[in-house]
């Protein structure tokens, strides 16, 4: 995604000034253009890391979902919600992780309509090494200090729950 030599200037910023000049105030339309480079960066820098262990960031998150869980395996549908992805999205990801055999499908004990995906052994271990892999990275995020990175989390949050997609837990206190 990145370009073998830096540009000698920024393209945001150009399109920015000519974007002010012919068609009004660019603030917003160079910080969206801003969030979606970054995204691919990101994501580069991310796959990179995954892809000599066989893994998307997709198939990462789930693998870390499952671990987090406190029993090591979740219904589908849970899985969908938490990662916020489409029910055919799910089902693919564990597709490929099941054939990897870093999950298994299994029958949830009380629901017969609700099948559990339970993270192996060998998935637990996969997530580890894909753990200190985008670590080693840092997720792609390069050029913030720790309170830049909590600061830029935060106004994410709020461009997230202006759009709805997650409702605001109530705080004690």
């Amino acid at each position: 995604m990145t370009a073998q030599q830096p540009l000698p200037f920024d393209p945001i910023a150009r399109a920015a000034e000519l974007w002010a000049s012919r068609i009004g105030p660019s603030s917003t339309m160079a910080a969206v253009t801003s969030v979606m480079r970054v995204q691919q960066l990101l994501q580069s820098a991310v796959d990179g890391a995954l892809r000599p262990l066989s893994l998307t960031f997709a198939r990462y998150e789930a693998l870390v979902l499952l671990t987090f869980s406190r029993r090591g395996a979740l219904p589908m549908r849970v899985m969908g919600e938490r990662l916020q992805l489409h029910p055919t999205s799910v089902t693919n990801i564990v597709d490929r992780l099941e054939r990897d055999k870093l999950v298994r499908r299994t029958p949830h004990p009380t629901d017969r309509r609700t099948t559990l995906v339970e993270i192996t052994d060998a998935g637990r271990g996969r997530m580890e090494a894909a753990t200190t892999a985008v670590t080693s990275v840092n997720f792609g995020m390069r050029g913030l200090n720790e309170q830049e990175m909590t600061q830029l989390t935060q106004l994410l949050t709020g461009v997230r729950l202006a759009h709805g997609d997650f409702s605001r837990e109530p705080t004690e206190g």
